[in-house]
């Protein structure tokens, strides 16, 4: 196992029981918003934390990107952690047992190590670059289809970004009449672990930060996906504008996207 995916699977699990904990008294969890439609719980920080002080006995001079925190830089800049403590923060907070972390380990621009735990159900989707993906110690793949005829598709509806509601509702509904079904789950890093677990076909998202993705990135594209953005270039990581799939799959969605795409989803 690489190194740094021990400490990463450490952190990842040391947040999951921090998490676990304050789910069986959700009463006593503190909420609050820090934008639009986008609240953050006591646990957030508390799981942010245990992260952080997993990652920093073993690496003390990495940088550590966090939802919560910030940049947290050391000296040691061609290292970054970027870290969801609790992706799925409003199912959290609502009991609804479907969120988790997010702990993907940068080295120089590209992403070597990621991690995604469910909690809930004890799921741990992992993967190293070049080493391929699995789902606790299975290895998984993305699914074998060559169309979106009969695909299960996971998305979500732009809270955050409603000024695009009417083009995304226009997406969702061509992409609706030429697939099986869609989901929407509320938790970005479990749609593309999903997805390379072959329990979606394909996936797709507007909005998102880099914490959301990192780790699902790798994840998915170690497990045979492909992912891009909605011109099917490679700019999600900036532009937040995800789709994901098997190739075949990302392939269809993006031919279906553009044409329906405002300017500001063209980035």
């Amino acid at each position: 196992m690489h190194p740094m995916m021990t400490i990463a699977v450490r952190a990842a699990r040391a947040a999951g029981k921090t998490i676990m904990r304050a789910y069986q008294e959700l009463d006593q969890v503190e909420v609050s918003t820090k934008g639009l439609n986008d609240f953050v719980t006591n646990v957030d920080k508390e799981a942010e934390a245990a992260i952080t002080y997993q990652i920093r006995k073993s690496y003390p001079d990495h940088t550590i990107v966090g939802e919560e925190d910030g940049e947290n830089r050391g000296e040691n800049k061609d290292y970054m952690w970027i870290v969801d403590p609790l992706d799925g923060t409003t199912n959290f907070v609502r009991g609804i047992p479907h969120f988790a972390v997010s702990i993907a380990l940068q080295y120089k621009g590209k992403t070597e190590v990621a991690v995604i735990y469910d909690p809930v159900r004890e799921e741990l989707f992992s993967a190293t670059r070049g080493q391929g993906a699995k789902l606790n110690d299975y290895r998984i793949r993305v699914t074998n289809v060559n169309d979106l005829n009969g695909t299960i598709l996971a998305t979500a509806f732009p809270f955050k970004a409603r000024q695009h509601t009417e083009t995304y509702m226009s997406i969702i509904s061509e992409v609706f009449n030429k697939c099986g079904d869609i989901r929407r789950g509320g938790s970005a890093a479990l749609d593309l672990a999903y997805v390379a677990a072959g329990r979606m076909d394909g996936y797709f998202e507007i909005g998102l930060k880099p914490w959301d993705i990192a780790a699902g990135d790798l994840i998915c594209r170690e497990a045979g996906g492909t992912v891009t953005d909605f011109t099917g270039n490679h700019n999600y990581m900036t532009s937040g504008n995800i789709v994901a799939g098997s190739p075949k799959v990302t392939l269809n969605l993006v031919k279906t996207m553009r044409p329906l795409l405002n300017e500001g989803l063209k980035r």
